[in-house]
Order: C-alpha cells, then structure tokens, then sequence
C-alpha cells in the first residue's frame, strides 16, 4: 500500500497559491497543457484549481480545491485552500 500524502497550499491572497499548484500539475504531467483554458489568461494556471465561476469572475479561490494523483512510490493530494479574508472560514 502506498503512503498517502496531504499537502496544503495556504498563504496571503494573491500570493500565487493556485497559479503554483496549477504549473506544478502541467509540469509533473497530471494535467495536460491542452486542459488549460487560452481564455483564461495569466490565470491559465490558477483556474486548473479555481473552477467554480465567482472564483474565475473575482480572480480569488473562494473554497477549498482538491487534485489527487498517484506517484511511483505515493498518493498525493494537493489542497488548494483561499487565502482572501472574507474566505477563510472554507478552509477552517
């Protein structure tokens, strides 16, 4: 059985917390460069984890996000937590 490993993206707002999960994804091969949305911008990367339509309207994440993805030796999940103040209460 693999080990399980929970990592949690926390941090100011507009620290590039979802922009870093979302490149760390396309570089490690999880997420393919043809998922990511042309439209989106310089948030191509944040919206892999900020779906939800106010989360891309307002540019910040409002709710946790989850990605799980499977190594050689582990089972990761990465947790994209809000950062914004009127938010944090999510993530708690």
């Amino acid at each position: 059985m693999k080990p399980h490993i929970n990592l949690v993206f926390i941090g100011h707002v507009d620290h590039g917390k979802s922009t870093l999960i979302g490149r760390m994804l396309v570089e490690t091969g999880v997420i393919s460069e043809k998922e990511l949305r042309e439209e989106a911008g310089s948030f191509k990367f944040a919206w892999i984890m900020d779906k939800e339509k106010e989360e891309r309207e307002r540019g910040v994440t409002i709710d946790v996000a989850y990605q799980k993805f499977e190594t050689p030796k582990n089972i990761i999940t990465i947790i994209d937590a809000p950062g914004h103040r009127d938010f944090v209460k999510n993530m708690i």
